[in-house]
């Protein structure tokens, strides 16, 4: 197996990803960035150099704004490898990835992990059956191909990725059904300390609440503090149920799209074996990492959200910061010089910051809503529900691990990504002790599934 040496291998090309690969590329380096995508962007800029004009508009000025990074990756010397499955990503600085059918290995000198955020698991009853979607995949439908639902959709959750993909839907002509929010009073109750640095980022409040007056303004139904969410259907999905001041609601739906917020991407960093803490604002696993992004795997940097949630433009900031950190250590910058350059890209890191406490407080997803009961399905893959889960605990399952050889939970093709922090929950209450007594997913390579043809061909 051939394997080829560089300075720097970037895995992700989103706002962290194209930002480090860049800045890293401008101070002299030699780097490679791979992305599973056909084309740069991630999640939030996903499609953004094959959009129309039309489209870009309708998905507004935050989605655009990702053509600048784009733009300055296109015009840099950073080797962009688009449809690059990275399946490995060793201590020693190896990435091996699977590209048009073939496996390639890189030796770098260190790695930048952005991998960014996924959704986080919204298992409430029904939430397998057809006409179930996360709120995040849509959206990722109408960025890429301008696909969207043909009837009345129901927005159901908390967060506001699904304020936004309600105004999106409105520009594109999608007719809403009905807005379900479990956001409650008491949650911004919750939320008051964390006010006056939420008013210090007022373009982000004023984005918001520019985007609820929209909702508004279209009348659309609108329900806040929405508890006991349930999707009825027997082969599909027909209603959303949910209940308001101890009032039972029944909308009718074929389309209910899900959302409660996103949560770090850290399939890569717990492969690694690197050091990771519950997060409890941010309710998830964040890896630990140093004030440039380093883990405690020396050479091995993570930027972005898959570090912990902060936002497009906080990740491409923490994207220029790592890459001046990895630059000094391969002796492409002094120390002197880097720091000067980090205090402008701090400041702008700690402005973007400024509204995250806010909002992880505001939006913190529901214990009814992460914790399910017991009929619930979990682990989508395996079939494994909720209560098989408390089951196995019974027996003396201790953790995620122990869960996959009670039942295969975790083991599917999806390699726990999608109850990963389900399983975590429900096992630590069943326990009754905390998510990081309990721990996550032991997490092995193939990140993405590789097959053995592939690997004997190699």
């Amino acid at each position: 197996m051939s394997v080829i040496n560089v300075d720097v291998a970037v895995i992700g090309a989103g706002a962290a990803g194209m930002s480090g690969a860049v800045a890293l590329a401008g101070l002299g380096l030699e780097v490679v960035l791979l992305d599973e995508q056909g084309s740069p962007g991630g999640q939030i800029y996903r499609g953004i150099t094959l959009a129309p004009l039309s489209r870009r508009d309708m998905l507004g000025t935050d989605y655009a704004h990702g053509n600048t990074l784009a733009q300055a990756l296109a015009s840099s010397t950073v080797r962009y490898e688009k449809g690059a499955a990275v399946w490995q990503v060793t201590r020693d600085h190896q990435v091996s990835y699977l590209r048009d059918g073939r496996l390639h290995t890189l030796q770098a000198k260190a790695v930048l992990l952005a991998t960014g955020a996924m959704e986080r698991p919204f298992p409430i009853p029904g939430w397998t059956l057809p006409g179930v979607m996360s709120a995040g995949a849509a959206q990722i439908l109408l960025k890429s191909s301008g696909l969207a639902p043909s009837e009345p959709v129901v927005l159901a959750g908390c967060g506001p990725l699904l304020y936004l993909l309600g105004w999106q839907y409105l520009r594109a002509g999608v007719p809403i059904k009905a807005l379900v929010d479990t956001t409650r009073p008491e949650d911004y109750w919750r939320a008051r300390r964390h006010l006056f640095a939420a008013l210090r980022a007022w373009p982000y409040l004023r984005k918001g609440l520019e985007l609820m007056r929209s909702l508004r303004s279209a009348g659309i139904a609108h329900y806040t503090g929405a508890e006991q969410l349930a999707v009825e259907g027997s082969d599909a999905a027909s209603a959303l149920t949910f209940s308001v001041a101890g009032k039972t609601r029944r909308i009718q739906t074929r389309c209910v799209l899900l959302h409660q917020g996103v949560v770090p991407n850290i399939q890569f960093s717990q492969s690694l074996r690197a050091r990771h803490d519950w997060d409890d604002e941010q309710l998830c696993f964040s890896p630990v990492v140093d004030a440039w992004g380093e883990l405690d795997v020396p050479g091995i940097f993570v930027a972005g959200d898959g570090a912990g949630i902060g936002g497009a433009q906080a990740a491409a900031l923490q994207g220029e910061l790592a890459a001046l950190a990895i630059a000094a250590r391969l002796h492409r910058i002094d120390e002197q010089p880097r720091d000067a350059r980090a205090v402008a890209l701090r400041s702008g890191l700690e402005a973007n910051l400024r509204i995250r406490p806010f909002l992880d407080a505001v939006y913190r997803a529901k214990d009814e809503n992460r914790i399910p009961a017991d009929e619930v399905m979990v682990c989508r893959c395996e079939e494994v529900t909720a209560g098989e889960l408390r089951k196995f605990v019974a027996l003396g399952c201790s953790g995620p691990n122990q869960a996959k050889s009670f039942g295969r939970c975790g083991m599917g093709p999806c390699q726990g990504r999608l109850c990963g922090l389900t399983v975590t929950e429900v096992i630590a209450q069943a326990r009754g002790v905390s998510a990081q007594d309990v721990g996550y997913y032991r997490i092995r390579p193939p990140i993405k599934p590789i097959t053995l043809g592939e690997l004997a061909g190699e």
